[in-house]
């Protein structure tokens, strides 16, 4: 049995471990990188062949079909009914509503969990501890379980509509939360995903804010500035790298979900392009060879956002998780 080399003097796990990934050879990881795409590279391929190709013949042989002139199998007929307008399978609309959705839900929890990650961070206030513990255990709720009280929340007219308090002793209704009429409107939709992102956003944005130089706000405070001019002039600037990541985070997850459009959408005239994809597979007019093209157009926005934002992932995703 081979004895376990002792690690050098000086040397720490991660630089041990650093150290054992650069020793192996690159061929294994090309081959790793192959394997992985073969499924993507088998769904971009099917994309461009016509239903009876991709039901009958396997991707690979999309290399005897193109010399075959005419013959049908290769065309791009799939992107120009999923893409064109007036075509019955078209996305248009629920790219737009997927945007309508993916957008707000992504900007707001950014700004206010980063005015709380602040606040959480750098300022002493009673309850500071506790309060951040109540709010990153708000992660451990099931977004399931929220689902049938946002719906009466959102749903139209009281007492269903709406957040209401009954006063005691009286017949008055205080309104809480004036939310009805939302039920089946992108709204509802960005809503539930703002509330379910804020324990994670603030719980990120936290652990960055935290690890900033104690050394800039007490140099920002002498000359003079407060807590808003420390946070706009410091914090934003220097958090980027924990903004970008959780917008990465954000937008993947409101753009590809499903279960919160399906539920919040339940009957609306625009679904986002989760539900329209999901409705191709299970349409009786033999629209399941649309799948791949659809899935494609559906990919393209999240992989503009990641590979614009991918600079900064790796920095914000391991923000806070060591010090020094």
């Amino acid at each position: 049995m081979a004895a376990i080399s002792p690690m050098p003097e000086g040397e720490s796990l991660g630089d041990r471990l650093y150290r054992r990934l650069t020793d192996i050879p690159t061929w294994v990881l090309w081959v790793v990188v192959a394997v992985w795409t073969i499924p993507s590279l088998s769904l971009f391929v099917n994309s461009f062949r016509n239903r009876d190709a991709q039901r009958n013949d396997a991707f690979w042989n999309v290399v005897t079909e193109l010399p075959v002139v005419g013959s049908g199998k290769v065309t791009t007929e799939n992107y120009v009914d999923v893409l064109s307008a007036n075509a019955t399978n078209s996305l248009g609309d629920s790219l737009v509503t997927s945007l309508s959705i993916a957008v707000p839900a992504t900007i707001i929890p950014i700004a206010f969990a980063a005015f709380a990650a602040y606040g959480f961070a750098w300022i002493d206030f009673p309850g500071r501890k506790w309060l951040f513990i109540a709010t990153v255990s708000l992660l451990a709720i099931p977004l399931q379980v929220a689902l049938i009280p946002l719906l009466q929340l959102y749903g139209p007219g009281t007492p269903y509509g709406g957040a209401h308090l009954t006063i005691p002793w009286t017949d008055k209704t205080l309104t809480l939360l004036p939310l009805n009429d939302l039920a089946g409107s992108p709204a509802s939709v960005w809503l539930t995903h703002i509330g379910f992102a804020m324990p994670f956003a603030i719980f990120l944005l936290h652990n960055y804010i935290s690890q900033l130089p104690s050394e800039l706000f007490e140099s920002a405070r002498i000359d003079g500035a407060n807590h808003f001019g420390i946070f706009w002039r410091l914090v934003l600037p220097l958090s980027i790298p924990a903004l970008a990541s959780f917008a990465i985070f954000q937008f993947l997850w409101t753009w590809n979900d499903y279960l919160i459009a399906n539920t919040m959408l339940q009957g609306a005239s625009s679904a986002p392009t989760t539900v329209r994809i999901a409705n191709l597979a299970g349409d009786f007019d033999n629209t399941d060879h649309l799948l791949t093209a659809a899935a494609f157009v559906q990919a393209f926005v999240p992989l503009v956002v990641f590979f614009s934002l991918q600079r900064f992932f790796v920095r914000g995703l391991l923000a806070g998780s060591v010090k020094g």
